[in-house]
Protein backbone atom coordinates (compact mmCIF):
# COMPACT_ATOMS: atom_id res chain seq x y z
CA UNK A 1 0.00 0.00 0.00
CA UNK A 2 2.77 2.44 -0.73
CA UNK A 3 3.36 4.55 -4.21
CA UNK A 4 6.88 5.37 -5.59
CA UNK A 5 8.03 8.71 -5.13
CA UNK A 6 11.37 9.59 -7.38
CA UNK A 7 13.35 11.97 -5.79
CA UNK A 8 15.26 13.65 -8.44
CA UNK A 9 18.43 16.29 -7.38
CA UNK A 10 18.36 19.04 -9.88
CA UNK A 11 20.74 22.27 -10.18
CA UNK A 12 18.89 25.29 -8.34
CA UNK A 13 19.76 27.11 -11.82
CA UNK A 14 16.97 29.26 -14.10
CA UNK A 15 16.14 26.62 -16.60
CA UNK A 16 16.81 23.39 -15.10
CA UNK A 17 13.26 22.46 -13.86
CA UNK A 18 12.30 23.10 -17.91
CA UNK A 19 14.35 20.71 -18.96
CA UNK A 20 13.32 18.29 -17.03
CA UNK A 21 9.71 18.73 -17.19
CA UNK A 22 10.07 19.25 -20.83
CA UNK A 23 12.46 15.47 -20.56
CA UNK A 24 9.10 13.68 -18.92
CA UNK A 25 6.21 15.75 -21.09
CA UNK A 26 8.78 14.10 -24.62
CA UNK A 27 8.27 10.60 -22.88
CA UNK A 28 4.58 11.25 -21.93
CA UNK A 29 5.19 11.17 -18.24
CA UNK A 30 2.46 13.03 -16.57
CA UNK A 31 3.58 14.36 -13.18
CA UNK A 32 0.42 13.79 -10.53
CA UNK A 33 2.09 15.49 -7.60
CA UNK A 34 4.85 17.47 -6.86
CA UNK A 35 7.32 18.92 -4.23
CA UNK A 36 10.36 21.00 -4.23
CA UNK A 37 13.01 21.27 -1.19
CA UNK A 38 16.09 23.56 -2.56
CA UNK A 39 19.08 24.38 -0.68
CA UNK A 40 21.71 27.28 -2.22
CA UNK A 41 23.45 24.90 -5.44
CA UNK A 42 20.26 22.23 -5.63
CA UNK A 43 17.15 21.28 -5.18
CA UNK A 44 15.00 17.72 -4.45
CA UNK A 45 12.06 17.44 -6.84
CA UNK A 46 9.75 14.91 -5.34
CA UNK A 47 7.37 13.71 -8.12
CA UNK A 48 4.53 11.42 -8.03
CA UNK A 49 4.27 10.06 -12.03
CA UNK A 50 2.13 7.95 -14.19
CA UNK A 51 4.67 5.67 -15.23
CA UNK A 52 7.52 5.09 -12.62
CA UNK A 53 9.02 2.10 -14.34
CA UNK A 54 9.31 4.86 -17.68
CA UNK A 55 10.52 7.48 -16.05
CA UNK A 56 13.34 6.06 -14.10
CA UNK A 57 14.76 5.09 -17.34
CA UNK A 58 14.69 8.43 -18.43
CA UNK A 59 16.07 9.74 -16.30
CA UNK A 60 18.78 7.39 -15.71
CA UNK A 61 19.67 7.58 -19.22
CA UNK A 62 19.65 11.75 -19.14
CA UNK A 63 22.08 10.79 -16.27
CA UNK A 64 19.98 12.47 -13.70
CA UNK A 65 20.91 11.47 -10.18
CA UNK A 66 17.64 10.31 -8.44
CA UNK A 67 16.08 7.58 -6.07
CA UNK A 68 12.60 6.03 -5.83
CA UNK A 69 11.16 5.78 -2.45
CA UNK A 70 8.57 4.15 -1.17
CA UNK A 71 5.39 7.01 0.81
CA UNK A 72 1.83 6.41 1.72
CA UNK A 73 -0.54 8.57 -0.28
CA UNK A 74 -3.23 8.83 1.98
CA UNK A 75 -6.51 9.61 0.41
CA UNK A 76 -8.35 12.39 2.66
CA UNK A 77 -11.83 14.61 2.10
CA UNK A 78 -10.98 17.65 0.20
CA UNK A 79 -12.45 19.42 3.56
CA UNK A 80 -11.20 21.81 6.29
CA UNK A 81 -9.42 19.84 8.83
CA UNK A 82 -9.25 16.56 6.54
CA UNK A 83 -5.07 16.19 7.28
CA UNK A 84 -5.61 17.03 11.06
CA UNK A 85 -6.98 14.34 11.75
CA UNK A 86 -4.38 11.73 10.46
CA UNK A 87 -1.56 13.60 11.62
CA UNK A 88 -3.21 13.31 14.96
CA UNK A 89 -3.59 9.62 14.44
CA UNK A 90 0.25 9.30 13.53
CA UNK A 91 1.00 11.32 16.24
CA UNK A 92 -0.53 9.52 19.15
CA UNK A 93 0.98 6.27 17.43
CA UNK A 94 4.32 7.86 17.97
CA UNK A 95 4.79 8.51 13.66
CA UNK A 96 6.91 10.80 12.88
CA UNK A 97 6.44 12.24 9.61
CA UNK A 98 9.43 13.12 8.18
CA UNK A 99 8.01 15.12 4.92
CA UNK A 100 4.83 15.64 3.17
CA UNK A 101 2.76 17.25 0.51
CA UNK A 102 -0.87 17.04 -0.61
CA UNK A 103 -3.06 17.03 -3.89
CA UNK A 104 -6.03 17.04 -5.29
CA UNK A 105 -7.73 13.97 -7.27
CA UNK A 106 -9.80 15.14 -10.30
CA UNK A 107 -12.98 14.04 -8.27
CA UNK A 108 -14.00 16.62 -6.21
CA UNK A 109 -14.13 15.03 -2.77
CA UNK A 110 -11.06 13.80 -2.58
CA UNK A 111 -7.66 14.97 -1.73
CA UNK A 112 -4.34 12.96 -1.41
CA UNK A 113 -1.58 13.58 1.33
CA UNK A 114 2.14 11.62 0.11
CA UNK A 115 3.62 11.55 3.28
CA UNK A 116 7.46 10.03 3.80
CA UNK A 117 8.02 8.04 7.38
CA UNK A 118 10.35 5.67 9.13
CA UNK A 119 8.01 3.21 10.21
CA UNK A 120 6.05 2.30 6.89
CA UNK A 121 4.25 -0.61 7.82
CA UNK A 122 3.59 0.40 11.79
CA UNK A 123 1.85 3.80 9.91
CA UNK A 124 -0.26 1.81 7.25
CA UNK A 125 -1.62 -0.46 10.30
CA UNK A 126 -2.36 2.96 12.34
CA UNK A 127 -4.54 4.44 9.30
CA UNK A 128 -6.33 1.03 8.19
CA UNK A 129 -7.53 0.67 11.74
CA UNK A 130 -8.48 4.43 11.85
CA UNK A 131 -10.19 3.84 8.06
CA UNK A 132 -7.82 5.76 6.28
CA UNK A 133 -6.23 2.95 3.38
CA UNK A 134 -3.13 4.34 2.00
CA UNK A 135 -3.43 3.41 -2.27
CA UNK A 136 -0.95 1.56 -4.25
CA UNK A 137 0.28 2.82 -7.64
CA UNK A 138 -1.88 1.13 -9.67
CA UNK A 139 -4.74 2.31 -7.13
CA UNK A 140 -3.87 5.66 -7.78
CA UNK A 141 -3.27 5.99 -11.31
CA UNK A 142 -7.25 4.49 -11.08
CA UNK A 143 -8.65 7.65 -8.95
CA UNK A 144 -6.55 10.06 -11.23
CA UNK A 145 -8.06 9.13 -14.18
CA UNK A 146 -12.01 9.63 -12.18
CA UNK A 147 -14.05 11.84 -13.46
Amino acid sequence: MTVKQLSIFIENQPGRLSALTELLHNHNIDIRALSIAEVEDYGILRIIVSDVYNASTVLKNADYVFNVTPVLAVPLKDEAGGLAEVAAILGANNINIEYMYAFTARRKDKAYVVMRVKETEKAIEVLVNHKYTPVCQQDLNQDLHAE
